[in-house]
């Protein structure tokens, strides 16, 4: 997935949530974020390798929390506006059901504001790394709990925890969802 970043401050100081869900609308081939500085990043779709692998991620995070209905589960295509203004799109997300329930009708029709508690973010072989890690350090910023930066290339990944230094696995055969998702276990050997 090729990611592009338009720096709008030479014709608008800041894009409003707004006219951001509306170009969102307009453009619906395109998958748009911004970052907290405001910047619009542009990214194409993911070819087909990355995709069924994200499918089969949200598909296990999804079956999990079907059975223990334990919080809200969300796809790529969901984009939240974080605590820190940046609104972005994680590849999979999950959040406990009392702070989907602390929302309003209206807020979980847009892009919900408030910080996911777990993400995953899966590199394309078109993807920066050094990009995404900035990424996960800003979920992390944002309170996100954990956080799972999964490289098939390299048959890595990479765990963000809340206040703790990054972990780094190689070749892991699953990754467990720890305090956060209780008892998810989810087998990468599809994805590697």
């Amino acid at each position: 997935m090729s990611v592009y970043t338009i720096d709008l401050k030479p014709v608008i100081d800041c894009i409003s949530d707004q006219d951001f869900e509306h170009l969102c609308a307009s453009n619906p081939e395109l998958k748009l974020e911004t970052d907290a500085e405001g910047n619009l990043i542009v990214m194409s779709p993911t070819g087909s390798e990355s995709g069924k692998r994200n499918g089969d991620l949200f598909g296990q995070i999804w079956y999990w929390n079907r059975q223990t209905k334990l919080g809200i589960t969300f796809d790529s295509s969901t984009g939240f506006k974080l605590s820190n203004g940046a609104t972005r799109s994680p590849d999979v997300s999950w959040m406990a059901i009392a702070k989907w329930n602390s929302l309003t009708d209206k807020q979980k029709r847009g892009f919900a504001p408030i910080d996911p508690d777990f993400v995953i973010e899966l590199i394309s072989p078109t993807d920066d790394i050094l990009v995404t890690q900035k990424k996960m350090a800003e979920y992390m910023s944002c309170h996100i709990q954990l956080g799972w930066l999964i490289n098939p290339d390299e048959r890595k990944v990479e765990i963000y925890r809340q206040g703790q230094d990054k972990e780094i696995l190689n070749s892991p055969i699953s990754l467990s969802g720890e305090t956060i998702l209780p008892n998810l276990v989810v087998d990468l050997s599809d994805i590697f």
